[in-house]
């Protein structure tokens, strides 16, 4: 069943231009990716025992970004030496992915395609990552098998989304929204968001163990995301292993 949800594509279609504006509608993704890369980071290095200082720690691994958007995962996965591919369903996105990466000499594959069209091809990555993708897309379900499929045996998959709960929907959705401004209104519907429970208990069924999992809380003092290991409430990100062949 297709994932594609035209009427969330439209939606940032229209600033798709904007992608690398800090400053632009994108500006709470810019704020929160040195937290989620940290997390990604720190698993990956554990998982395949790589050292913290080295510069190129992902050049023997192959990454897979769906919903890659303009890059802002994909750029920093190569610039570690990662072999890495970023897949969206937004061909605009797609091409200023294409064009940022060309302008920093970064060697990328980008796809406009879904992850149930990659699945079929049977091509598996080592990182896979689908990071505030899930609560956009229809079929969820069945989006996030297909996102199993692609990750080789032994590897790791990430995913990260908003809690369906009564306080994601005040600082999730209202305050986010409608108080703060941090993202544009509609951008989200709360019953779409998913609990942690939902997304392990398909990854028990498809041979996946969540390693980690921690909360990505925004501070309004401080203006930044930082990781919590207690709540998960709002938004929190995963880490789940595949079984070994």
């Amino acid at each position: 069943m297709s994932s594609i949800n035209t009427q969330e594509i439209s939606k940032f279609q229209k600033d798709s231009a904007h992608w690398w504006d800090e400053k632009g509608p994108f500006k709470p993704l810019h704020k929160m990716n040195p937290t989620r890369l940290r997390f990604i980071r720190d698993n990956i290095l554990n998982h395949y025992k790589q050292k913290t200082d080295d510069l190129k720690a992902y050049q023997d691994l192959t990454f897979l970004d769906i919903g890659c958007g303009g890059g802002l995962l994909c750029e920093p996965f190569a610039r570690l030496g990662g072999k890495v591919t970023g897949v969206d369903a937004d061909e605009q996105a797609i091409n200023v992915a294409k064009a940022h990466a060309k302008q920093g000499s970064l060697h990328i594959t980008y796809k406009c395609t879904t992850a149930e069209d990659l699945a079929s091809t049977k091509q598996q990555f080592d990182i896979v990552t689908a990071l505030e993708i899930i609560e956009h897309v229809d079929n969820p379900q069945d989006f996030l098998k297909n996102c199993l499929k692609l990750v080789k045996p032994g590897g790791l998959l990430f995913v990260s989304t908003l809690n369906r709960t009564p306080k994601s929907l005040l600082l999730g959705k209202i305050a986010a929204e409608y108080i703060l401004r941090l993202v544009p209104q509609d951008t989200h519907e709360w019953k779409k968001f998913v609990k942690p429970s939902e997304i392990s208990n398909i990854l028990s069924t498809e041979r996946f163990v969540i390693k980690d999992i921690k909360g990505i809380n925004y501070s309004i003092l401080k203006d930044k995301f930082k990781l919590e290991t207690k709540d998960i409430s709002v938004n929190y990100i995963l880490c789940a292993q595949k079984e070994s062949a």
